[in-house]
């Protein structure tokens, strides 16, 4: 059987393990939203940034993509995916089924915010811009992520609204900062 992981944030344009097969896919009753504060990759405990975390949202559908790991690699993979994504303990790791565009209906190994977990936020999305703006940790720039993930899933065809407002946004507040 093949393993499954869901891309929806930097998975989408760094997924750090050799893919086999890639394809768009839907996970539905769960949302891409910035709600939860990164203290590592893209902030400080100090200064936290703002990553994306699927957050659970009845009649809602994430799109991004399944990603196939090479076959033989699948332990490898998973053991790179807990050291990169369970680093903090803010996401949990689920399985959970997928639509692909093809068509099918596959299990994914997927990471989701832990709705109890002290850096799991609800913010407005200006108080978004001006932290992402901002933000910077030990993988560089927080809107460095902001922006190469609102291109990759422009590049997809998969329209997200709130991250293309965000992007276009954190541009305008560096612009302004002669950032």
């Amino acid at each position: 059987m093949t393993m499954w992981v869901f891309g929806y944030g930097s998975l989408l344009w760094n997924p750090g393990f050799a893919v086999a097969e890639r394809r768009l896919a839907t996970l539905r009753g769960w949302h891409r939203s910035f709600c939860m504060r990164s203290i590592h990759h893209r902030g400080t405990p100090e200064t936290p940034g703002l990553v994306l975390a699927l957050d659970a949202m009845a009649g809602a559908a994430c799109n991004g993509v399944a990603l196939a790991p090479e076959p033989g690699t699948e332990v490898a993979t998973l053991d790179y995916l807990r050291g990169r994504e369970l680093v903090s303990s803010a996401y949990l790791e689920t399985r959970l089924s997928l639509d692909l565009d093809d068509g099918r209906r596959v299990e994914a190994v997927t990471y989701v915010i832990d709705p109890g977990h002290e850096q799991y936020v609800h913010l407005e999305m200006e108080e978004q811009a001006h932290i992402i703006a901002a933000a910077h940790g030990g993988r560089g720039p927080n809107d460095e992520y902001l922006h190469n993930t609102a291109s990759h899933l422009a590049d997809l065809g998969i329209r997200d609204a709130d991250l293309e407002w965000l992007s276009e946004r954190v541009r305008a507040i560096k612009g302004a900062d002669g950032a």
